[in-house]
């Protein structure tokens, strides 16, 4: 079987030297390249094509997320997770519409890499449980303070299901079989989901998830 082919970007060696010892406790997985800047990390990733990429957000001479955009915007197959110091709401949507698939904090790195790793290797989303507390907390306060109601209850039992295997990184296709229905019927599904939470795109879809607390 193939090795899962990782490009490691952060300015800092040592943090380089962590996380890369960290990974190498899975055999299966192989760090390919390592840049020190954004735009090295963009330039190994057209070159070398690794299956993802760990970048910092506060990279120099181009930061995390702007790599981020450049690289999924040429190779839209390649996963990205941010690693970052800031468990910060206006950070995360920006990864997210930058096309990143996880943001992990930095100082969880340790304990939380491996699963972050996996779980954005296999399509999935991933977001450090105090990154979700956060978004979640600012959530409730924002719906108290404004005196609105939720739209996630105006979700069907069937919307809920399918709004969470997305929000988790699921395609279509995916989601129907899991649900044992059809690919057009989950389309319908996420149409309705995205007018009833007032989103647009699958990236406020997902923020919208871990806003609520539906994934993390």
């Amino acid at each position: 079987m193939a090795k899962l082919r990782i490009l490691l970007g952060d300015d800092h060696t040592l943090l380089r030297n962590g996380l890369r010892k960290i990974l190498q406790e899975r055999a299966e997985w192989e760090v390919v390249a390592e840049a020190g800047d954004g735009r090295e990390a963009v330039r190994l990733a057209l070159d070398i094509e690794p299956d993802i990429a760990i970048l910092d957000i506060g990279m120099p001479l181009m930061n995390g997320i702007e790599s981020t955009r450049q690289i999924v915007r040429r190779l839209p197959n390649m996963r990205v997770l941010i690693l970052s110091m800031h468990a910060n709401e206006a950070y995360i949507i920006q990864a997210l519409k930058a096309g990143a698939k996880g943001y992990l904090l930095k100082d969880s790195a340790d304990t939380e890499l491996l699963r972050a790793v996996s779980a954005v290797s296999s399509g999935k989303s991933y977001f450090s449980p105090a990154v979700s507390k956060v978004m979640l907390d600012d959530y409730v306060r924002h719906l108290a303070e404004k005196g609105i109601a939720d739209r996630y209850d105006s979700l069907s039992e069937r919307e809920r299901e399918v709004f969470q295997l997305i929000a988790e990184g699921h395609s279509n296709k995916e989601v129907a079989t899991l649900l044992s229905i059809s690919p057009a019927t989950i389309e319908t599904h996420r149409a309705h989901i995205l007018q009833k939470l007032d989103v647009h795109n699958t990236a406020e879809l997902v923020l919208y998830a871990v806003r609520r607390g539906v994934i993390s």
